[in-house]
């Protein structure tokens, strides 16, 4: 027997987990994972049990956090970048934007990998939406044609990797953005060694 489609929220409780997730980027923003979950309700304006009630633990309130930044503030760079003309541009622009706000939300992220909130899924959707732009770029001759979707996977954890190295408030990040880009034009670019698959850890491992 098919199960009943879930139920959209009512408009307060859609209201009441906007604010709720609102209060919790700020807070986590500023101060990290130390945030108690009843200060975030106190901020959002609402009771204690109205946040439990649509985020039951503070690594769902996160994730959902973290999901609804990539919404507003990811997604429309990607879409912009797939629509300039010089894909080497556009890779450019989403990775300094992707930079910028994990340098702003530096608190956040840390409170993302004490609760647990980021998992192998969490960049799926960032990848799928970059790989088209990658493609392209290869086509066209701007991005080196032995560059795999792995690679740009394994790029991207080292670049945001040098934000725990230095006072993330500071712009020195885009160092690094400028080495990479370098690194992925076809231009002098030595042959690479075969790509490795992507290490999935055992549950337990």
């Amino acid at each position: 027997m098919p199960s009943e489609p879930s139920r959209p929220l009512r408009a307060d409780a859609a209201r009441n987990s906007e604010k709720i997730l609102r209060a919790a980027r700020e807070l986590y923003a500023e101060r990290g994972s130390d945030v108690p979950l009843e200060e975030i309700a106190r901020r959002a304006g609402v009771g204690i049990a109205t946040l439990y009630r649509r985020f039951p633990d503070k690594a769902i309130l996160v994730r959902t956090a973290l999901e609804q930044t990539f919404t507003e503030e990811v997604l429309p760079v990607l879409e912009r970048a797939l629509e300039d003309e010089d894909p080497r541009r556009g890779l450019a622009a989403v990775l300094e934007s992707t930079m910028r706000l994990n340098a702003r939300d530096y608190n956040m992220m840390a409170a993302a990998r004490d609760f647990g909130s980021l998992t192998a899924e969490a960049g799926t959707r960032f990848f799928e939406a970059l790989a088209p732009l990658i493609e392209r770029g290869q086509r066209t001759g701007v991005i080196r044609d032995d560059i795999v979707l792995d690679d740009l996977r394994r790029i991207m954890a080292m670049l945001l990797s040098v934000l725990w190295t230095m006072d993330p408030r500071e712009d020195g990040w885009q160092r690094y953005v400028v080495l990479v880009l370098d690194a992925l034009s076809p231009e002098g670019a030595s042959p690479l060694p075969p790509a490795v698959p992507l290490y999935k850890r055992r549950p337990g491992g």
